[in-house]
This record gives structure tokens, sequence and C-alpha cells, in this order.
């Protein structure tokens, strides 16, 4: 199930949108000659309007959405699919809730250091739904902080290839997923993740910094340069790349044949910076905490972003 469905309001509550189970039916012969017999197959979907855009998902044994979605439009809708507003109320919508609390209760227990209380509520989550991403990342958390650091890498590297997990809202859960694993010193897995949200959003100035600090930390300074230029790329101003990319120059980091491109950025910055007032450009970079360099110390970037 995506983490998209977090956002469980109360069926009443969305008079405007198309949100609720719909179900399809298929007719299948079985058996051949004298033998051969019609079935009719119904299958359950829950269908959810974003804007002008219908998705539906299938409902797994459990009444609960799991797996990759598909758009669907309002004419297959109509043509193609049965309204089950009565399962929808009865069922699908109390077990989507159980599963959200779950995965909300497993957060806190987490959050106070209480890992077992954690992994019992996870686990709950998973008997529900087993793909659910954040449910599955929150119990490898819980075996990363108690230490059983191969268990917790056979989750990580199980989560980012769930299907469910390749769609575009996913990119905020797998940049919060590699901010995790880089403060656990998991550089590799971190890259891996935020490589995973710029499969599904390359326009994103944010996860190519937090890609270029995770490769930083593997020893990778071209593909760290290469996600700092992007970054500029797409935002000149971005401020946490401009102070990473000055301390590379600083650190003789940057190669001969990389620095008149890293010099540019810095210059077409600075330039900006002495403008006079009327005309300097707006900053559009929405980073937060980033910490100055210590006389003597390395610098320290810290790029937990609010994306």
């Amino acid at each position: 199930m995506s983490d998209s469905e977090s956002s469980t309001a109360a069926p009443e509550k969305e008079k405007s949108a198309i949100r609720g189970v719909f179900s399809t039916q298929e007719i299948r012969k079985v058996g051949t000659g004298t033998t051969t017999r019609k079935t009719v197959q119904k299958t359950f979907w829950f269908v959810e309007q974003a804007g002008d855009v219908l998705e539906c998902q299938p409902l797994n044994p459990n009444f609960v959405p799991s797996g990759p979605k598909r758009k669907i439009t309002m004419d297959e809708l109509i043509a193609k699919f049965s309204p089950e507003p009565e399962f929808y109320q009865m069922s699908v919508y109390p077990k989507m809730r159980e599963l959200q609390q779950s995965v909300r209760q497993g957060d806190a227990h987490r959050e106070k250091g209480e890992t077992f209380s954690a992994e019992y509520e996870y686990s709950r989550a998973l008997k529900v739904d087993e793909e659910n991403v954040r449910a599955n990342f929150g119990i490898g958390l819980t075996y990363l902080e108690r230490g059983e650091k191969e268990k917790a890498q056979n989750i990580f590297e199980r989560i980012v290839k769930l299907e469910g997990t390749y769609e575009p809202q996913q990119k905020h859960l797998f940049n919060e997923f590699g901010i995790n694993l880089r403060k656990n010193k998991m550089f590799d897995q971190a890259a891996e993740y935020y490589q995973r949200a710029l499969e599904l959003t390359k326009q994103d100035e944010n996860l190519h910094t937090n890609l270029a600090r995770a490769l930083f930390e593997t020893g990778n300074n071209d593909g760290c340069l290469e996600h700092i230029f992007k970054a500029l790329e797409l935002a000149p101003k971005h401020e946490i790349s401009l102070k990473f990319l000055d301390w590379m120059i600083k650190k003789s980091l940057v190669p001969a044949d990389k620095m008149p491109l890293a010099q540019k950025y810095l210059a077409d910055d600075s330039a900006a910076e002495n403008a006079p007032a009327e005309e300097k450009p707006k900053e559009n970079a929405t980073e937060q905490n980033v910490t100055s360099p210590q006389a003597g110390n390395d610098f320290s970037l810290d790029l937990d972003l609010d994306l």
C-alpha cells in the first residue's frame, strides 16, 4: 500500500472528489468441451481522484489498497467500474484506518526509543499490508537502532524493489529514508534511496544536493560534483549547493576541468549578492539548518531538507 493513503480522512469529508471502492467483473471460461462453463471473477479497486486524475489500486486479501496504481479516465470508471459504497464503509475504510494507526504508533514508539513496542506496531501493520513502505522502513530502523544491522539491511534492500513505491508522490518518502540512512552512516544505501527519488522526479535541486552529500561520504567526488552542478542548473541560487561547492574548491576537491563551471556558479552568485537591492534575484531555496564552517575543521552540512 502506498503511503499516500495516510490522508485517509473520513469519506464524508471529500464529497467533491471521487474516493472509494469500486469493482470490475470479468467473465472467464473454465474447462473444455462438454465441461466448459463460465465463471464471473470480481475484482475490487480503491479509486481516488486527485485533481483531474483518477487512480485505481487493487485491494489485497485484507481489504486495503496495495501494490501499483494505474490511471483511468472518467469514461472508463463509468463504463467498467461499479461503486461498492457499503463495502468501503464497512470493511475497507476501517482496515485502512487500522493500518495507518499502527504505523503512526510504531513511529511514536521508535521516536521514544521504545524499539520493541515499535516493532510490534509495525508488525501489526505488515500483517495487514506486507508492502506498506513506511511500516517496512520503520521496522528496518528499529533493527538498526538495536544493532541488528544485517536484518535492517535486508529490509532496506527489499523496500526499493517494492512495486508500490514507484510513484511520483513517493519521492518525499525516499528522501526522508535517505536522510535516516545517512544519519546512520549507511551512505551507499542513502545514495540508492536518493537515486530512486530522482527516478521519480528529475527536477528537484534538493534531492540532487542530498545525493551529492551521500556520494561525497562514499568518496565519490566526481558523482558528488555532478549532482551539485545539476542542483545549481535547476536553481542557480541554491544556498546549500553553493556553500558545498565553495568548500570543495577550498579543499582542492574540484578537478581542473570542472573548475570553470564551479567558479561560474560562484561568480554569478557573488554578482547577485552585490547587485542593487531592486535588482537582486529572489531566493527560491527551501533548505534550512546549514551549519557554517568551523575554523580548522571540515565543513559540516545538515542537508535534512523539508521538501
